[in-house]
């Protein structure tokens, strides 16, 4: 009897998770090396989820400047009053190219948990730290909407799109990482990825993968 794959992705079931895509990590106070570079990919993977009428989460940072419910390493400044992805500014709005049309973000509504409708199975999702399944109803959304593979794209692997593929993992989602659309990636990270059955797939790969299960 052949072993059951519980890893492979079930693209039918997939959502699109895109990572802290915000103009301060993009092009503004806090710049992320290679964000801005993996924009364009970012932009097909959304557009072809789209297409394919499957869900799509913009997870957001906002840090309130003063304020204390921030990760540790930017804790210290934003308690001294750090302007980053801060409610209300440009730096915080999500790049116009990943959305189907302009959207301010309504930051009273996401810090209070809600979830900001942004389109046809499409929202937006704030989390106040690492992972996107921290603090965040981003489990009991996907579970409402059936959905067994994550797929996760965005800013700074290291970081948050890694506790996501992690907690995912834990949370026995499938998980891919779409690697050309997500910036700081390197063979030790993705390897380390791999190792808990994260599967590793360029833009090309997966747009071919979302595209069969257009209906």
């Amino acid at each position: 009897m052949d072993p059951v794959d519980y890893v492979s992705p079930e693209w039918a079931h997939s959502a699109l998770i895109l990572i802290d895509v915000q103009h301060d990590f993009v092009d503004g106070a806090a710049v992320i090396d290679g964000t801005a570079e993996r924009l364009a990919a970012m932009t097909r993977i959304a557009a072809e989820f789209r297409a394919a009428k499957r869900p799509i989460v913009h997870v957001v940072r906002l840090y309130q400047p003063g304020g204390s419910d921030v990760d540790n390493v930017r804790r210290a400044a934003v308690e001294a009053g750090a302007r980053i992805a801060a409610p209300d500014t440009h730096g915080a709005q999500i790049p116009s190219t990943l959305l189907t049309r302009p959207v301010e973000l309504d930051c009273p509504a996401l810090l209070s948990g809600q979830m900001q409708p942004v389109g046809t199975n499409e929202v937006i999702l704030y989390k106040p730290r690492w992972s996107a399944f921290y603090r965040t109803s981003l489990d009991a959304h996907l579970q409402d909407l059936g959905v067994s593979t994550v797929v996760v794209a965005g800013c700074n692997l290291p970081n948050c799109p890694r506790a996501t593929l992690f907690d995912a993992s834990e949370r026995d989602y499938r998980a891919v990482l779409i690697t050309d659309a997500t910036s700081q990636t390197n063979p030790q990270r993705l390897d380390d990825l791999a190792s808990i059955g994260v599967n590793l797939l360029d833009t090309d790969q997966a747009c071919r993968e979302v595209a069969q299960t257009r209906v």
